[in-house]
């Protein structure tokens, strides 16, 4: 009963943050917690395409993973008051509410700054969007072993550190939520870049909508949704039918979603924060042609922000689209000195860029060359040599 089968993806997709939450908070136990959320998923792909699916899926599944968890509890004699709590755990009808709570507990729990920005992401991935470890080891490049290993020595650090199953409040909150943000950003980036995994950046679409909804009003979470929805809303047109990239000028526009486009601009908040900024540069970009003086001027107010490497050398690339070549260049000389952009590729490629349309062809190429040996992926790496054939060729017509 196929249908069956995608009620128990579906119903584990939205409830199993929900049920690991609830089970945290009320035995402390991490491991049980998740264990009773796997198990009650495996035991409703036996039932349910026997039995048909029932009519609170979610419901079905908390009740099968509490009382999991009340039979492990009860065989190793924890004490009468967890049990009780245990069952006392009302229906997810009754307690939406709570295990809205719960959830996002869960979120400031694993994006906590204590823990290293890797364990942040692979925690949130397993533990919030029930990714199994072997395709988040698949992610970072290791074994699924060393994987289990970082994630039960980050949960171990949880506990042992005291770290807070809490959503931290007033002034904390404000401290807190750009941490988390952040995460949820990697998350994206490590799905959306040229070999990413396509589902995490999903996901991480999927787990910013949660946030928004758990803390209506946050510029910031509107802004990171808004962003992730329109740099994800182009990804079918980013390669063309060899797999080549190809880039925002190339792409056959047909290709974009649309209404991902007309849901992110609906979210634009008008606060200057640096997720709202960058989507407001993102949704320039869908223009046709791009807004590039826009552009350029968000790209000012966002580097007053985070005067990083990155920020300062997309901020040059802006310039040189909306003004002249010369002013791009004169800001990537700028962003150079600055440091930080040494031996950086998309730093040589930019230059590379501009100096075509400066018009010095054979410099270009050069630079593409040498922007494509230090690519950091085999699709980069093809497109910038493509690039700099597409030049020398020109020269030599011309």
């Amino acid at each position: 009963m196929p249908n069956a089968k995608q009620a128990v993806a579906d119903a584990g997709t939205d409830s199993y943050p929900r049920i690991v939450a609830a089970l945290i908070r009320i035995t402390g136990d991490w491991t049980l917690a998740e264990d009773c959320a796997q198990e009650a998923l495996a035991h409703a792909l036996e039932r349910w395409p026997r039995d048909g699916v029932p009519a609170n899926p979610g419901g079905w599944l908390m009740t099968v993973a509490r009382n999991r968890a009340i039979d492990v509890l009860r065989r190793a004699t924890v004490e009468r008051r967890k049990l009780g709590e245990l069952a006392l755990l009302a229906a997810p009808t009754a307690e939406e509410e709570e295990v809205v709570d719960d959830r996002l507990r869960l979120v400031f729990t694993c994006c906590h700054p204590a823990l290293a920005l890797e364990a942040r992401v692979a925690l949130t991935l397993r533990t919030i969007a029930g990714v199994p470890t072997a395709d988040i080891a698949r992610a970072f490049l290791v074994t699924e072993s060393t994987m289990t290993r970082r994630l039960t020595r980050a949960k171990a650090k949880i506990a042992t550190a005291g770290i807070p199953y809490r959503v931290p409040a007033g002034r904390a909150l404000a401290e807190r939520l750009p941490g988390v943000l952040a995460v949820l950003y990697l998350l994206f980036t490590r799905g959306y870049d040229a070999d990413g995994e396509p589902a995490f950046a999903a996901e991480a679409i999927r787990l910013t909508r949660l946030l928004a909804a758990l803390m209506p009003g946050e510029p910031e979470i509107a802004g990171l949704l808004a962003l992730c929805l329109l740099q994800h809303s182009r990804r079918a047109a980013r390669r063309d039918a060899d797999g080549n990239l190809r880039t925002l000028e190339q792409q056959d526009r047909s290709r974009w979603d649309h209404a991902a486009i007309a849901e992110a601009r609906s979210l634009l908040p008008a606060t200057a924060g640096p997720y709202a900024l960058q989507a407001r540069i993102a949704a320039c970009h869908t223009a046709t042609p791009p807004d590039w003086p826009a552009v350029a001027g968000l790209y000012d107010q966002l580097f007053l922000l985070l005067p990083t490497p990155v920020v300062a050398l997309n901020r040059a690339v802006a310039h040189g689209y909306a003004y002249d070549p010369a002013a791009g260049l004169r800001l990537l000389a700028e962003a150079r000195f600055g440091g930080g952009l040494a031996g950086y590729p998309y730093a040589v490629a930019a230059e590379a860029d501009l100096t075509a349309r400066a018009g010095d062809t054979a410099r270009a190429v050069t630079l593409f060359e040498q922007a494509a040996a230090a690519a950091l992926t085999e699709p980069e790496r093809r497109a910038l040599l493509a690039r700099a054939e597409e030049l020398a060729r020109n020269e030599e017509e011309s």
